[in-house]
């Protein structure tokens, strides 16, 4: 099991800098940067609300889940 933060890709689809998204939602840069190289552990409800808020998008299109291959 695998899950997986596309945060880069929405961006780059949507031509949005990091630095821009912490401007829109609030959220630590720390936080963005960690969810856009696909390396945050945990992510809290609300940072999820924020970021899907800002960029438009459902939380299934945010994160997704790769089942492992057998």
């Amino acid at each position: 099991m695998s899950v997986h933060c596309k945060l880069s890709s929405i961006l780059g689809g949507k031509r949005i800098k990091m630095a821009e998204l912490v401007r829109m939602t609030g959220v630590s840069s720390a936080t963005v940067n960690a969810m856009y190289h696909d390396r945050v552990k945990k992510i809290d409800y609300s940072v999820l609300n924020r970021i899907c808020k800002a960029l438009n998008c459902s939380v299934g299109e945010l994160i997704i889940y790769v089942p492992d291959e057998e």
